[in-house]
């Protein structure tokens, strides 16, 4: 499901227009957005919750020449899925 069949959903399921689905949809990711950039976690009971890591300084290789490259640390997004959601796959 890409960006555009997930408006068309919640339109449908919320009785929203397109047009309000996707401002509700821009506005959740920019506030999702805005809390992590924050160091704060996003939590959705049943859904899932989203925090924000540090993955540590690293070796790698270069797959086309094969040298050893450094990879430097960063923050990376993660996402842990809740009961409901993980129940709801299965």
């Amino acid at each position: 499901m890409n960006k555009a069949e997930l408006i068309d959903a919640m339109a449908s399921g919320a009785g929203l227009s397109k047009s309000d689905a996707k401002k509700a949809l821009e506005a959740f990711i920019g506030a999702t957005g805005s809390a992590l950039r924050n160091g704060d976690r996003v939590a959705l009971v049943g859904f899932g919750s989203f925090s924000v890591t540090t993955r540590a300084a690293r070796k790698g290789r270069n797959p086309q020449t094969g040298k050893e490259i450094n990879i430097a640390a960063k923050k990376v997004v993660k996402f842990k899925a809740g009961a409901d959601l993980s129940n709801t796959v299965k």
